[in-house]
């Protein structure tokens, strides 16, 4: 029987499974290490983690005694104890087990001041929510998982501290559900897989988080922006190229620079008196204010709107190095950036056209699993800048594009940009994890903040709206998603290497060559394995680097003017000759079909 895992965000259960696991397992830490001073300890999407001071490193025996001791103290049946305390008495009581980390904790929170007990024997400062009993506890859906380095408050320049990940689910059949996905999700990842595919690496001497392609990782790169480039083309955009530097004064103007300077690189200023006056350049970390610059050029006509502005353009961001993540998480990638400059009458018509151009991405990638989240203003929040009106006409064009379009969809306040909503794509993996994608924005605030205009059939000076959109989201991002999502078995049309003829000896080889050579002049890219290998290893290597045809050619074969191809997808196809081979291969490329 198939196990479903449910999702944190639908299962309160969980929440509270978690919770009480994880102070569990601080209890059973500090029994068995009397020293150690328990920190924070929250619940996360597949489990939960504490963060401890200790002098000594833990091991896996360490964690097999801690689970150990946990076991002991779940099936003691202790009660899981709420208190209201005022500041004043928690103080008391931390500054009596001396625990400091607690003090810190106590400062940044508010009353009323909660604490949960297990049993009478130990407490922790905590919000909640929590079983009534660790009887309730399975623990056989319980697991110690890994541990690793952290940092107090995830500052460097603090106390470095362990970090003990676990995981806990209502049943041990969810338990190893999880596990098997964990497992598979390894043989996924984009990292291992990149590495063996030979499509990028990363350099230490280049530094974290900037990505180099390889020939191979290069090529799929340039097919994803050459099919996207053709699409944009049928649908009206127009090519632009921005530089990768621009001055801190333009970003002040856009608001980036105020909200995002620390995530900003560092300013490159020619003078002390610039730096301090924040003036210089900096990488720039978007690209809509260069757009808006074009846009902004010359004076434009209602007769010139809709205008597509389209970029490939590379942007930077001082992403922290504990949060980087292979091609998921970078400080240098690829935006398909495009910003469209409409009248308000143009706005949904032309918000309704982009979401259409992403949908018929995703067809051609095969990405099927999404849904839609409008992700809008909070309207408790100060963080967003413009008009209340602006943000309600905005959010209004994104709603009724969904529900025009039948869009299945949810909302989710405190999502938006700060200078306006957008709908985000939120795409679900062969293992269940969500990933945003493409993403689409209204914008109302930036023509304001540049004093965009353009004349009206009446002659009067308007704004226009801008839209933003990204159908991929970055290219580094998506190529990471796409290896896993794939598992490295790319299709056809997208894969570095389409066709491999391996020679059974090296009386093939330049029949072999001559084959490999018309069809590359074709288009099609076809390579010689030229190791001398034994025929069996040879397919074997393809098969590891997961190419999607072979074709084997030995005396026969060069006799007859055929190959004797394998396929990824089909299997066996036998002797096919060679324009045969080559019609199909290209027709199965120009559909974008599995061959």
């Amino acid at each position: 029987m198939a196990i479903t895992l449910p999702r944190t965000s639908e299962s309160e259960q969980l929440k509270k499974i978690r919770h009480t696991a994880s102070h569990v397992m601080a209890m059973a830490v500090q029994k068995l290490f009397p020293k150690a001073q328990v920190t924070i300890g929250p619940w996360t999407e597949t489990g939960f983690y504490y963060d401890f001071d200790i002098d000594q490193p833990f091991t896996e025996a360490d964690l097999k005694a801690i689970k150990k001791e946990m076991v002991k103290i779940i099936n003691r049946k202790l009660p899981v104890l709420r208190e209201e305390v005022s500041r004043a008495e928690a103080q008391a009581r931390i500054e009596a087990i001396r625990e400091p980390y607690k003090l810190e904790i106590l400062d940044s929170i508010h009353e009323p001041i909660t604490l949960y007990h297990l049993g009478q024997e130990w407490w922790d400062l905590c919000a909640g929510p929590h079983l009534e009993n660790t009887a309730e506890l399975n623990p056989k859906a319980i697991a110690l998982e890994s541990v690793a380095g952290a940092y107090w408050r995830g500052d460097s320049s603090k106390a470095q501290l362990q970090r003990i990940y676990g995981t806990a689910w209502e049943t041990p059949e969810q338990l190893a559900e999880y596990q098997r996905r964990k497992e598979e999700a390894l043989k996924r990842d984009h990292r291992k897989l990149g590495k063996e595919l030979g499509l990028f690496i990363f350099a230490d001497p280049v530094g974290p988080g900037l990505p180099l392609w390889t020939p191979k990782g290069t090529i799929v790169r340039s097919l994803l922006e050459d099919f996207l480039k053709q699409e944009q083309i049928k649908r009206g955009y127009l090519p632009v190229a921005t530089p990768h530097i621009g001055r801190v004064e333009l970003f002040k103007i856009s608001g980036h620079w105020q909200k995002y300077k620390e995530d900003m690189f560092p300013m490159m200023a020619e003078s002390a008196e610039e730096a301090a006056q924040e003036q210089g350049f900096v990488l720039k970390p978007m690209n809509c204010p260069f757009h808006i610059q074009i846009y902004k050029s010359e004076l434009r006509s209602y007769r010139d709107l809709p205008l597509r502005l389209a970029e490939f353009g590379t942007v930077y961001r001082y992403e922290q190095s504990g949060e980087l993540g292979g091609l998921t998480r970078v400080r240098g990638f690829t935006v398909d950036d495009s910003h469209l400059f409409v009248t308000p009458e143009q706005l949904d018509q032309e918000f309704l056209s982009v979401v259409d151009l992403i949908l018929s991405v995703f067809q051609s990638l095969e990405l099927k699993n999404f849904k839609a989240r409008l992700s809008f203003r909070d309207p408790e929040s100060d963080k967003y800048i413009g008009a209340e009106d602006a943000w309600e006409k905005a959010e209004g064009a994104i709603r009724r594009a969904v529900q025009t379009l039948g869009m299945e969809y949810f909302e989710a306040p405190g999502e938006a940009a700060f200078y306006g909503p957008k709908l985000d794509f939120i795409f679900r993996d062969a293992l269940e994890r969500e990933w945003q994608l493409g993403t689409v924005q209204v914008d109302y605030n930036l023509p304001e903040r540049f004093d965009l205009e353009y004349i009206t059939p009446e002659g009067t000076r308007q704004r226009p709206v801008m839209i933003h959109r990204a159908p991929f989201g970055s290219l580094e991002r998506l190529i990471g998603i796409l290896i896993e999502e794939y598992a490295g078995d790319f299709p056809l049309w997208l894969a570095p290497v389409q066709l491999r003829l391996l020679p059974v000896s090296d009386a093939q080889l330049d029949f072999c060559r001559q084959v490999a050579q018309q069809f590359q002049a074709q288009g099609i890219r076809a390579e010689v394995d030229t190791s001398g290998d034994r025929l069996g290893k040879m397919i074997r290597n393809a098969e590891t680097q997961k190419i999607p045809v072979m074709a084997v050619v030995g005396a026969q074969e060069v006799e007859a003017q055929t190959l004797n191809i394998r396929s990824r997808f089909a299997g066996e196809l036998g002797a096919l000759g060679v324009e045969d081979v080559f019609g199909k291969l290209s027709q199965a490329i120009q559909a974008r079909t599995r061959f």
